[in-house]
């Protein structure tokens, strides 16, 4: 009879966290640079529509930058915005997993005006890049998710783009579009101190220009798009000496002879496919990605949000949201399982230049 009793009780324990998981709620963050605010909607996993929840204003803030970086914390109990009209600032937020809604904490200073912005993988620093300031910088994050000054200020090449931790938090890796190289620093995840690694870049074709880099999930390769170019450049990634080994170069841009100006890269949780923005054409080109050499094979591209800066992908690798600077407007696209293609559903306004998408799945 106790034998039976656990049974019932390991069964209905089972139950619970499978109920639990299903009630799990994911939203979506949109980071609007003109109207200085972040719009909030909730997804709907079964159908892929998104209803809206909150537009939060950024306090304090009374001037426009040309985009708004945002970034979350891995405990994802925080989000912060990067403000690129001076005061140069970092709001931030709380987030509420329960309903998604964001409760301003405390603005923090940034150095300049920061391109991209991002935690490292403990979530106790904040890592910027500023395109016009030729720098890279650290602020301390306090427990209670507020963004101090910055404790280490580096002077880069030409426009650094965008700055990344590695998945181990042992190297940090930032792309200088104007000096055409992505430079790698080691990591203190203890104090928060740079300092540069041995090579200090990897270097990327003359006149590409770096703007944005991901890793795999798998954490053996990092993909880097170039503004530029329009390409995906794939590369081995050494863990332990922290370096990038180029292994293929493909193009998102469609057929036509247009100019290119890559903006954004995102690579599903799963690692199956990756996806870049391309705003000349207004397009998203998708990619499967080979978990074994890292090679990516072409999937085709989709017409998109006018000038579509940013986008994110839902983390179970079912949607695809994107944003289009001069649309004003969020495009919600489903991920194929079996072969990555993107099929639009529906469109949704937002704020006054979207720029950056952050979706977050509360467990």
């Amino acid at each position: 009879m106790k034998t039976y009793r656990t049974g019932l009780l390991a069964v209905a324990f089972a139950c619970g966290l499978l109920a639990s998981a299903a009630q799990a709620d994911t939203y979506v963050y949109v980071g609007n640079a003109d109207s200085n605010d972040i719009h909030v909607l909730k997804l709907n996993k079964a159908t892929g529509d998104l209803a809206p929840v909150q537009v939060a204003p950024f306090p304090g803030i009374e001037k426009a930058g040309p985009s708004t970086p945002l970034a979350v914390s891995p405990d994802r109990k925080f989000l912060y915005a990067g403000v690129r009209a001076a005061p140069f600032t970092a709001v931030g937020f709380a987030i509420d997993a329960k309903t998604g809604r964001l409760q301003h904490t405390a603005n923090g200073p940034l150095a300049d005006s920061m391109a991209y912005i991002a935690t490292d993988r403990s979530g106790k620093y904040l890592l910027s890049a500023s395109y016009g300031g030729h720098k890279i910088t650290v602020n301390p994050i306090t427990p209670a998710g507020t963004v101090q000054a910055p404790s280490q200020v580096i002077t880069t090449g030409q426009n650094a783009h965008a700055i990344l931790p590695s998945p181990d938090n042992r190297y940090v890796f930032a792309t200088n579009l104007g000096s055409d190289v992505v430079l790698t620093f080691k990591f203190d995840s203890a104090t928060g101190m740079l300092t540069q690694s041995s090579p200090p870049n990897t270097v990327a074709p003359a006149k590409s220009g770096p703007r944005h880099l991901v890793f795999h999930p798998n954490g053996k390769f990092a993909y880097l798009l170039t503004e530029l170019s329009a390409d995906i450049i794939a590369y081995r990634y050494d863990a332990k000496a922290g370096t990038l080994k180029d292994l293929q170069t493909v193009s998102i841009m469609p057929a036509g002879g247009a100019k290119p100006w890559a903006a954004d890269l995102q690579i599903t949780r799963d690692g199956r496919f990756i996806y870049g923005s391309e705003r000349t054409t207004s397009t998203l080109t998708g990619f499967k990605v080979d978990a074994t050499t890292g090679k990516l094979t072409r999937i085709g591209e989709v017409p998109t949000q006018k000038q579509p800066r940013g986008f994110g992908i839902d983390p179970s690798s079912t949607y695809l949201f994107a944003v289009g600077e001069q649309s004003h407007a969020l495009t919600a696209y489903r991920i194929n399982a079996t072969t990555g293609a993107l099929t639009p559903m529906k469109d949704y306004p937002v704020g006054k230049k979207p720029n950056w998408v952050e979706v977050i799945d509360f467990k």
